[in-house]
């Protein structure tokens, strides 16, 4: 095991990953060329959209350490902004926004609001913050589907039909690709090893000079935006949203699960944990019906338990056991001084 890490790690084994990498590149741009079907690219255009809430997600549970049970409010921020804002095109008076600035209006707002929640939030430590985020899914959700007149309510919103599928398809293809770029340009800056001293050690790094505040707000902000965007982009796709599929706990839990299962804290960890739980699901969960999150949860636990650093955080030192981060994290709120006020 010792010496197939070395290899992996080693020159001979960086060259292997790097021609399987533009392998598989290679074949993602050939494919809608060589006969895919309308189907077959409307199921990767999900895989990727998949693949990107993971990476976002990891900015801030793996790299920053703080880990979001609400992730996904940002997603459904970005489809309900660009459904609202395209579904008057359906009507007789055409007065609706054409698809991109609603797209990009749509991940302003998410990211402008994963700001100012973030500013309140990430003050919390540990579980706390977990909790908090999860509360706000929950609250934004209920809000949407209770603003009837605005988001259609339980009845939802219905966006004008998107016929071309292969220009969809090279479309998330590039925002993918270019988002692991910038991650793993990130995860190589100061900014990025800023980050992860905030995860090892924020009370460190603030003694350090490190304005810890402002990095997790910037890339928190980040996270969300990019997270709206896909939102928006599935919004155009789907062509039909509603409080239940656009905010469902199902895609926060891909994102935790899709991190962990290919390594918490790396570059390639939720690339590879994403499509490997993509399809398994695909393969082998479509015949478990209502049982599906049992088996979610099972994998879930198994992971933890037998694999803490993941597919790629095996061989990739900058990775974080999941376990560890938890108590690192539980710990550092116990060990914070309660403020007491003078009388």
């Amino acid at each position: 095991m010792r010496a197939l890490t070395q290899w992996l790690a080693g020159g001979r084994g960086l060259a292997a990953t790097r021609v399987a990498v533009a392998a598989v590149l290679a074949w993602l741009i050939v494919l809608p060329l060589v006969g895919a079907t309308d189907s077959t690219m409307f199921t990767m255009t999900l895989m990727f959209t998949s693949v990107a809430v993971a990476i976002n997600w990891n900015l801030t549970g793996g790299f920053t350490g703080y880990v979001d049970f609400g992730h996904a409010v940002w997603f459904g921020l970005g489809a309900y902004v660009t459904a609202i804002l395209m579904s008057l095109q359906a009507n007789s008076l055409g007065i609706g926004w054409p698809p991109v600035p609603a797209i990009v209006v749509g991940a302003v707002v998410a990211g402008a609001l994963a700001g100012l929640i973030g500013r309140a939030t990430m003050r919390l430590r540990g579980p706390y913050f977990s909790i908090a985020m999860l509360g706000t899914f929950v609250a934004v959700r209920e809000i949407v589907r209770t603003w009837g007149g605005l988001t259609g309510g339980g009845v939802g919103l219905t966006l004008p039909p998107y016929l071309n599928r292969q220009l969809f398809y090279y479309v998330e293809l590039v925002l993918v690709v270019g988002l692991v770029a910038l991650t793993w340009w990130l995860r190589r800056t100061r900014f990025g090893a800023a980050l992860v001293a905030i995860r090892e050690d924020e009370l460190g790094a603030q003694m350090r000079g490190i304005s810890t505040t402002r990095l997790k707000v910037a890339v928190f902000s980040f996270a969300g935006a990019s997270t709206g965007l896909f939102g928006g982009l599935w919004a155009y796709q789907n062509t039909f949203v509603d409080p239940d599929i656009a905010f469902t706990e199902v895609r926060t839990i891909d994102a935790i699960m899709g991190t962990l299962l290919g390594g918490l804290g790396t570059v390639a960890g939720p690339v590879v944990g994403s499509v490997v739980l993509y399809w398994l699901r695909e393969v082998l969960w479509a015949n478990l019906l209502d049982y599906h999150l049992v088996a979610q949860g099972v994998l879930l636990i198994m992971v933890v338990l037998l694999m803490p650093r993941g597919i790629v955080g095996a061989f990739d030192r900058r990775g974080v056991s999941a376990r560890r981060l938890w108590r690192f994290r539980r710990r550092q709120a116990d060990d914070q001084p309660e403020k007491v006020t003078a009388p």
